[in-house]
C-alpha cells in the first residue's frame, strides 16, 4: 500500500469516474483504493471532489462516484450527530438474531463461498475488501448466520487499512436492517456475476423469496468469540515548543497540508483508550505511523489527551474535529464536502440538498 504523499496525490490524477460509475460493482472494476487515505485523514473527501471537477466532466456522467463520496460524508454526520448511538441498533432492532459472536468459519476463511473466502484472505493480508464483497459478507455473517452485527463489524474495522468506524457500523446496520428498512441479502448467482465465479450448490444458491425461512447453514452454525487488541508501540520523548501551539493528530486526521503555513508543535496522539474501544490490527497501526511521516516533525505521543498536556505544559492546542475526539482547545472543522448538514434521516434527502448546493454555486445545471 502507497504510503508516500506524492504518490497518494498522483493516483487521484488518474481516476476514472466515468468507468467507476459503470464497473465499479465488479472486482476488477474502477476503484480508486483511495478509501484508506480518506479513512486516515490524509487526503478530504472535499479535495478529491475538486479535482474530479476540475476536468470539466458531465456531472450526469460522474454523479455516481460523487454520491459514494458523499455518502462517506454523510455517515461521519450520522456518527458526528448521533455519537454513541450508533453502537447500538440505530433504528430498529436487528430482527431474528441468535448470537453476539461472530462464524467460526467466516473467520478462517472457510464459509465455502469462494469469493468471500478468497475477499477474507486478501482482508487478512492487504488489509483491503472489495465494498460489494463487504456487503456481501455482512449479508451473510448478519442475515445467513444471524448473529447481531456489533462483534463482526468490530473484526472488519480491526481488519481494515480504511477502517472508519461510522461507515463501517452503519453500512453493517444498513445491511441487517436496523438502520434500513430492509435487509440486504445476495444470492450465489449475483456474487458470482460479479465476482466471476461459477459456484453452485452452496447455501446461497438459492431464489431471494427463501432467505426470509432460511436455516442458518451447518458451517456456519459455529460461533467463535473475538479477542481483538491492538497493541501500543513504545513510548518515546518528545521535545515540545512551548513557545508555540501544539497541533494534535491522531488516527483519523493525518493530514500534511494541515496548517502547513505556520509553526507549530506537530504531534501524533494515540490513545490506548480509544484502540481499547475500537481496537484495529498492527498491521493498520503501522500503516498510520508510516503515513504519519508525511508530516513533516511530527511526533508521536502515547497516552491520553490530557497526559500530553500535563506532562509537557502545553497551553495552547488546536484539533479537526471528529466523534472520537475528548480534547480541549481550538477545534478546526473538517473539510465537508458542502455546507448542508442537514436531512440526514435519509441520504437520498441530504443528497437532493447537496445537489441544490451544487445548482446554485454554477456547478452543475
Amino acid at each position: 500500500m502507497v504510503t508516500k504523499f506524492k504518490k497518494i496525490i498522483d493516483r487521484i490524477e488518474k481516476i476514472d469516474p466515468v468507468n467507476y460509475a459503470k464497473n465499479r460493482n465488479f472486482i476488477d472494476g474502477s476503484v480508486t483504493k483511495l478509501s484508506p487515505y480518506i479513512s486516515r485523514g490524509v487526503i478530504s473527501t472535499k479535495y478529491v471532489f475538486e479535482k474530479i471537477l476540475e476536468h470539466k466532466i458531465p456531472f450526469y456522467k460522474i454523479e455516481k462516484f460523487v454520491q459514494e463520496l458523499c455518502w462517506r460524508d454523510y455517515w461521519q454526520l450520522i456518527w458526528k450527530e448521533r455519537k454513541e448511538e450508533i453502537n447500538f441498533d440505530l433504528r430498529n432492532n436487528q430482527e431474528n438474531v441468535k448470537n453476539h459472536s461472530f462464524s467460526k468459519s467466516l473467520y478462517e476463511a472457510e464459509s465455502g463461498i469462494e469469493a468471500i473466502d478468497n475477499s477474507i484472505n486478501e482482508l487478512y493480508s492487504d488489509g483491503y475488501m472489495h465494498n460489494h464483497n463487504r456487503m456481501y459478507l455482512a449479508s451473510i455473517a448478519c442475515n445467513v448466520a444471524k448473529s447481531h452485527w456489533l462483534n463482526p463489524a468490530k473484526w472488519m474495522y480491526y481488519n481494515l487499512l480504511d477502517g472508519d468506524w461510522g461507515s463501517n457500523a452503519l453500512s453493517w446496520q444498513w445491511v441487517c436492517g436496523s438502520n434500513s428498512n430492509k435487509k440486504y441479502y445476495a444470492n450465489q448467482e449475483n456474487i458470482n456475476k460479479y465476482c466471476y465465479t461459477n459456484q453452485k450448490n452452496t447455501f446461497l444458491d438459492i431464489e431471494y423469496s427463501s432467505f426470509e425461512s432460511l436455516d442458518i447453514p451447518e458451517n456456519l452454525a459455529e460461533t467463535i468469540d473475538l479477542n481483538l487488541k491492538t497493541s501500543m508501540p513504545p513510548k518515546s520523548t518528545l521535545k515540545i515548543d512551548n513557545h508555540k501551539p501544539t497541533l494534535i493528530y491522531n488516527y483519523y486526521n493525518l493530514d500534511p497540508n494541515w496548517r502547513i503555513d505556520k509553526e507549530y508543535n506537530r504531534v501524533y496522539l494515540i490513545e490506548p483508550k480509544v484502540f481499547d474501544k475500537y481496537p484495529v490490527s498492527n498491521k493498520c497501526l503501522d500503516f498510520s505511523i508510516e503515513l504519519s511521516k508525511n508530516i513533516d516533525g511530527i511526533q508521536i505521543f502515547v497516552g491520553s489527551f490530557f497526559d500530553l498536556i500535563n506532562e509537557h505544559s502545553i497551553k495552547e492546542t488546536i484539533y479537526k474535529e471528529h466523534p472520537l475526539n475528548n480534547y480541549k482547545g481550538i477545534r478546526d472543522q473538517r473539510d465537508w464536502m458542502f455546507e448542508s448538514k442537514e436531512n440526514l434521516r435519509s441520504f437520498f434527502s441530504y443528497w437532493k440538498k447537496c445537489k441544490k448546493e451544487l445548482k446554485i454555486k454554477n456547478l452543475i445545471k
